[in-house]
This record gives C-alpha cells, structure tokens and sequence, in this order.
C-alpha cells in the first residue's frame, strides 16, 4: 500500500510550504497550553504517530492550521487582531471523520417514534400508543430502533402485535439495523400486500401458517409499504439535519461520510449557503440509480467544496447478522435453512459497475457477510478487468470499498490486500452484535468476524465510522470496543486477538476515514497546512485505562478554525 508514504510526503510538502508563508502575518487564532496529539498514520501493516514530540499549541489562519508546536513556538504567531485561547492543559485531537452514518434518518428518528432501548414487546407497543394520541386523522405512524433480541422472548413483533395500539392509523416501524420492518394490517393494505403477493427479489414478506403476511418485510420487501408513506415536508428535513449535526459536533465529529437522500443533501446544501453547516459532509449516491442521473446529481454541487460535496456510489450485496438477512456462503449456525439473502445476481452488479467506475465514481458496497462480501470482491474484480481491457482510467486509484465487512472467510482478507480494497467498518457494532454472534455464526466462523486487526496484519486500510443512526454518534463506543473487545460492563470479551492499539484505533478514525475518501492531503492530522478540524476532551484517551474511553466528554469541536460546540 502506498498510503503512508504518499501521505508523509504530501504532509512534509504542506509543512514546507507553509512554513515559508507561515511568518509573513499573523494568525486568526491561537489555541494554547494543550496536551495536543497531532494525530496517527497507517503504512501497511504499522500505525504511527504522526509526530511523535508533544505539542503544546496550534495556530490557525483562515481554515487551516499554520503552525504546530510549544506555547513559545506557536505564540510568535501572534498579531495585534490575534484571537487566543487556552486549552487549559486539555488533550487535543484531530476531528473525527466518521466514514459511515445516515444522517438523514437520525434526524427523522428524533421527530417520529423513538424505540432505541425499547426493553420489550410492551415497551414498544407503550412508547406507539403514546404517538397515536397526538396523530391526526389517517396520518401514518412510523418510527425506527427496535431491536428484539434485547427482549427476553427475543420474538420478532408482528402485525396484531400493532394494530390494538395504533387505532386504525397505517403503521411502520424500522428495525435499528434498517434491514427489516414490521407493519401493521392498515399498512398492508395500503400497499396492497395479500397472501398472493410475492417477494420481491433481494427481499422477503415473513407469512404465519396460513400464508398470511405477519407484518414483517425484510430487505427490499419494506419498499412495497414505505413507497407508500408520505415524504417528509421541507421544514421536517430541516429540523431532522439541525439534531443531527447538532449530535454530531457534540460527539467531537467534525466530518461525515453521510448515505440519506437527495432531498436531504439539498438541505444541507441550505445550511451551507446560510452559513449554519457545522458538519463537513460527503455525501453518497445510489448505487442502482441511473447513471445519468448520478452524473446528474455529481454535476449539481462542486466536488472541490471541502464543506459539502458528493462522492461514493453505494450499494447493497446484502442486509444485516440481527435479522439474519446478511448473505452467508453457509447457512446460520442457529437457522439451518437460511444462507440470508443477497441482493444480486452476480452478473448484473458486474454489469452495473462497469459503466459507473468507467464514469469516475468510487464504489462502496455494503457487505455484512462472507456471502456478500464475496460478491462485492467478485464485481470489484471485473472492474478493474473491465478498465484495463479497454485501457480506461489506467493507473487510477479506484479506492473501493467494503461497507462493515464484519464476516469473512479466510481467503478475503488477502484479496482485500491485494485489489486495495478498503474495510470501512464500524467496531461499535461489536458491542451490540457479541450478545447473539457466535450462535449465528458458530465458533469456527465467528473467528473471522469484526477482523480488524486481522485486516491490519494483511496490510489492508482500516476506515472507521459508527452507522449512526443503527449504533449512536459517539466515537468513543468504537475507540472503546476497538481497543477491549470487551462489552461495555466489561464482563465478556470476543475473540481478544482481533483488539487494536490506541493509536491503530485513532487512525481508522482519522487518517484512514479520510484516505477512504480521497482527502488524506487536508484531513486527519494536526500539522501545518491540514484544515483546521480538532476537537478538546475531558482526558487523554491515548493514557486512560480502556474502560474510562466509554465516558470521554467531548469539551470543544472546532471545524475549519471555528468552534461548533463547547461543552458548558
């Protein structure tokens, strides 16, 4: 891999750049007496600090950082209209650059029924009830974050589970994972679904005994009811953007990988022309939309934008390990009939990609089992077949990806390697997925599962992100999950071998999330010509003992030179 020496060598370049403008006028802002990490390098298979002696205080113009070291050092860039403030000793960090959330649907879960947490069957169905009293005529009822193997029955939920609390009113609720939905009868029947409507293809109606629709759709099957539920109005995109970067900033995240839809891009797009953008975003497109519209949609906004542009293409080989919709090259170890299910025949996602990495755009898949990611490396595959044959993009650095590639037989990890292949993962998912893992997968199996250190030891780029809203925003969670593969009581541990170091952790958040995005040269690092991204903690995460990661607060996020938080 060369990331790490062409990043070095873009990184020196800048400072040596800088250093010759840095002196001829003062900074806009001085930030002092800090504990300043300034930030983690991968080169294969090694992480290491970027530079190693301690600085103390940075010094910024405009939106980049101009100079990096001690108080004295850094205070000779003081001018007359020089803003100062102090750290108060506090550690510093480069911003987190979150490779993978759906900001669009966090928002939108914060404004319709919240059942993250929900500990029961009666919890849910309390928590909908309480909707429905303030829901006006025929309005349908939706909501997001229920996860039944939290409950103690660790039943899925069905249609007459919701049709007593929901009065009438037409009803879908999203599992936190998004892969599968329950809906009540009115819904059905707003759809249209009988006994005699067949699945759709990538998808699946869950039906009792007598062939009836139980109310849970999988996959591509929540399409047929959720077609059908009203868009949401201009102003509630808004004010869903508005919670979720305002969660965002407050988790020390100061850029974001974002997959929502393309009328939440034009609001962030709003934000930004008012001034009120806190959050840098790279916004995704899908995968199955017509090129030309993709090309559209790449034309709309500049792509050179550092606050907010378009830029991965992503799709979808398969679902979730919770629903036991992830496709598996084997069936689950505790459902013996089911292999999960894939959302592609292999010959036409080859024949998809080829045109759109032949356009220029950079190619994500989400792939969550061994099944999926197989037929991710296979499309890959043929399209770097594809570009050579006909001698397009030649010497290009495609940066493809895989999207949580959390199950993998053992022959992947080297062709990860070997095609560059990127592992965009999230190790917050560990915390929630090691209560049920290893039944669905067994213990042979379950060895190759959330791999990180494994992908680091075949010298493949680590991308780290959380999945919010699937998993919450923070950071920390992952950073804590990475470094213990413990749960959060700290009382079981999975597969200890897979854990990471700190500094390896820090990166995948950092500089890798900002290399799987092709922004290595502005991103990641605290040092003289990278934009001006950092955020103040309450603790030295790269000192404190692991358990004490969990409860980090973030004091300050500052994007661009500009604080968008401060803790009170």
């Amino acid at each position: 891999m060369k990331l790490g020496v062409s990043l070095l060598g873009c990184v020196l370049m800048l400072i040596m750049n800088f250093a010759a403008d840095a002196q001829k006028q003062p900074a806009d802002m001085i930030f002092i007496h800090g504990n300043i990490y300034t930030g983690a390098t991968q080169v294969r298979d090694k992480v290491t600090r970027a530079n190693p002696r301690s600085a103390e205080a940075i010094a910024i113009r405009g939106d980049r950082i101009v100079a990096v070291g001690s108080d004295r050092e850094v205070e000779k860039f003081k001018g007359k209209q020089t803003q100062v403030f102090d750290l108060g000793g506090h550690f510093v960090m480069p911003g987190i650059n979150d490779a993978h959330v759906h900001l669009g649907s966090a928002g939108l879960e914060k404004l319709t029924v919240n059942l993250v947490g929900a500990k029961s069957l009666d919890d849910m169905k309390s928590r909908i009830a309480s909707r429905v009293q303030s829901a006006s005529p025929g309005e349908w009822i939706t909501g997001r974050g229920w996860d039944h193997t939290l409950w103690a029955s660790q039943t899925l939920p069905t249609r007459q589970d919701l049709d007593p609390v929901t009065q009438g009113h037409p009803a879908v609720f999203i599992r936190v994972d998004g892969h599968i939905s329950v809906v009540n009868t009115a819904a059905l029947q707003a759809a249209g679904i009988t006994r005699s409507t067949p699945d759709p293809a990538g998808g699946k109606i869950d039906r009792d005994a007598n062939g009836e629709a139980t109310g849970i759709l999988r996959e591509t099957a929540r399409d047929l009811v959720e077609s059908k539920i009203p868009p949401p109005s201009p102003s509630l995109r808004r004010r869903a953007a508005e919670l979720a970067l305002q969660d965002a900033a407050q988790s020390g995240i100061t850029s974001a990988q974002d997959y929502s839809d393309w009328e939440d891009f034009l609001t962030y797009e709003d934000l930004e022309n008012e001034g009120k953008l806190t959050l840098r975003i790279s916004e995704w497109l899908p995968f199955n939309q017509p090129l030309q519209l993709l090309e559209t949609h790449r034309a709309h906004h500049s792509e050179q934008d550092p606050m907010l542009h378009t830029a991965m293409l992503k799709g979808f080989m398969d679902g979730s390990l919770g629903s036991r919709t992830a496709a598996m090259l084997q069936p689950y170890s505790d459902e013996l009939h089911n292999s999960g299910i894939p959302q592609y025949q292999q010959a036409n996602l080859n024949q998809m990609i080829e045109p759109r990495v032949a356009a220029g755009f950079q190619i994500g898949f989400h792939a969550i089992g061994d099944g999926g990611v197989e037929m991710a490396l296979q499309a890959f595959a043929d399209a770097e077949r594809y570009l050579k044959e006909r001698n397009l993009r030649p010497g290009d650095d495609l940066r493809l990806r895989v999207e949580h590639a959390q199950v993998l037989a053992p022959n992947q990890f080297g062709r990860f390697r070997d095609m560059k292949v990127i592992a965009s993962m999230q190790p917050n998912h560990l915390l929630t997925d090691m209560n049920w893992a290893m039944s669905r997968l067994g213990p042979e199996r379950a060895k190759y599962s959330y791999a990180w250190a494994q992908f680091l030891r075949d010298s493949v780029m680590l991308a780290f992100g959380t999945d919010y809203p699937v998993e919450p925003i923070t950071p920390f969670r992952g950073l804590y999950a990475a470094v213990t593969r413990k749960n959060e009581a700290g009382t079981a541990e999975y597969f200890p071998q897979e854990k990471l170091t700190i500094d390896e952790a820090i990166a995948a958040y950092t500089t890798g999330s900002a290399y799987a995005q092709f922004a290595e040269k502005d991103k990641g690092l605290l040092l003289p010509g990278m934009l001006a991204d950092f955020v103040v903690l309450d603790r030295d995460i790269t000192k404190v003992p692991p358990s004490e990661i969990l409860h980090t607060r973030v004091l300050r996020t500052v994007v661009g030179g500009k604080t968008v938080y401060q803790s009170k």
